[in-house]
């Protein structure tokens, strides 16, 4: 029943004109115009607009409503949500969690940053549950509670220029989840975390707290004790080797372990999760295998845009690794990837438009380091850094926009390279 018009400052893909043209909705591109803006009674704005725009300074200067389409669209669906954040394993998260809940055969939806938008969703389907991967700009347009289920992975810096480089307010971001839950609802979080752990002293009454944790044992909730993950709900355990877990390495514990605690928690069976957990398949882009070429592994896990997940990627490798490196620097600090980057790397190919700051921090820890400027370049130039025995590692921890249109962009251009090899 809304009378809707949709203003985008950039260009708008062909299908989408042909959708709105088809659902006769009206639209701008290349600008927004302000008189429009002005005269909205309600704006649902892109998560990617910061606070600090123009077009928001006029929204708010006239008293126009600004929701997010998450929350606008939860107004309307009676559907159990789960909510999933972090900085780094949210996709993975969220698709294994959808996982075990299609297997145990609920009517499901998966959206937010992954599949289709929720508002699509819910306007099109009628599904009775929902798995939403939630970033942290899209929480900041929340204040609603929609969630019965709030997972809360980890917190580390990213994305620091959109906070104002104050690690605060991105952790006041973040922790924004809490109070999105429903009275009634439950909290999934890792206690292991320092900053949640120092944030989550402080609790919300009316919502259950389940914590889940590799270093210590926990009474409800997840932990592991001698190699094997115990998940206990309700004085309800179920157990199992975290060596019959489909994802391996220490950051898949944790979200193996936050997928089955919400599954838990909608008392899906014990052995429906048991076999979800060991037959999952992971996401493109994520530290996926590409090719052996002359003995030399090449590995895609261009979904690494911080510091962080880049960490967690040479973490897991076994072999010495040419990292490919680079692109549009969100406030990367840099100092967290000292030990392993001497421990693993031999060499570094960087892939964006301005490498200085990532030659100047390491180049007194890794003897080769090159630059350059498209997939195909640092994939030829890693090549013959490599030899046999070795691993090419993209992990740029860095977002892509300088070269490519998104991260699957530049894993598709990678993968593409080393298959022409």
């Amino acid at each position: 029943g809304y009378d809707v018009f949709v203003s985008d400052r950039g260009l708008i893909k062909e299908k989408y004109k042909q959708e709105l043209n088809e659902n006769q909705i009206p639209f701008e591109e290349g600008q927004h115009t302000e008189s429009v803006v002005r005269s909205a009674d309600l704006i649902i704005k892109s998560p990617g607009i910061p606070d600090n725009a123009p077009v928001i300074k006029w929204a708010r200067e006239s008293g126009v409503s600004i929701s997010s389409e998450i929350e606008f669209a939860g107004s309307y669906t009676s559907a159990k949500i789960i909510g999933i954040t972090g900085t780094n394993g949210k996709t993975t998260t969220t698709l294994l969690t959808y996982h075990i809940l299609k297997k145990a055969g609920l009517n499901v939806g998966l959206a937010g940053n992954v599949g289709y938008s929720f508002a699509r969703q819910v306007a099109e389907n009628s599904f009775e549950y929902f798995v939403i991967e939630l970033s942290s700009f899209q929480l900041d347009g929340m204040s609603t509670p929609i969630l019965d289920i709030g997972v809360l992975l980890n917190i580390t810096p990213d994305h620091l220029d959109r906070y104002n480089y104050d690690l605060n307010q991105y952790v006041s971001s973040k922790m924004r989840l809490s109070q999105l839950i429903k009275k009634g609802g439950a909290m999934v979080y890792c206690i292991d975390d320092e900053l949640i752990h120092s944030a989550m002293k402080q609790k919300a009454e009316g919502i259950r707290y389940y914590p889940f944790s590799l270093q210590k044992i926990e009474e409800e909730g997840a932990c592991l004790d001698h190699n094997e993950i115990t998940i206990n709900i309700h004085h309800n355990p179920i157990s199992m080797s975290i060596h019959d877990l489909a994802l391996q390495g220490k950051h898949n514990a944790y979200n193996s372990m936050a997928s089955a605690v919400s599954a838990r928690v909608l008392e899906i069976r014990k052995e429906i999760i048991r076999e979800s957990l060991s037959d999952f398949v992971n996401i493109e882009h994520r530290l996926e295998f590409v090719a052996k070429v002359h003995g030399i592994e090449f590995i895609n896990d261009s979904k690494a845009t911080n510091v962080n997940s880049s960490w967690y990627a040479l973490e897991s490798m076994n072999n010495p690794v040419v990292w490919i490196v680079g692109g549009q620097d969100k406030g990367n600090d840099y100092n967290m990837l000292t030990d392993i980057v001497k421990d693993k790397v031999k060499a570094i190919v960087c892939l964006g438009k301005d490498n200085a700051k990532i030659i100047k921090f390491f180049k007194n820890m890794v003897p080769l380091i090159e630059e350059s400027s498209s997939a195909e370049e640092a994939v030829k130039k890693a090549y013959r850094l490599a030899r046999n025995g070795d691993t090419v590692l993209l992990s740029p921890a860095c977002a892509s926009f300088d070269l490519f249109e998104n991260y699957e962009d530049r894993g598709h251009q990678f993968k593409n390279a080393v298959r022409a090899l």
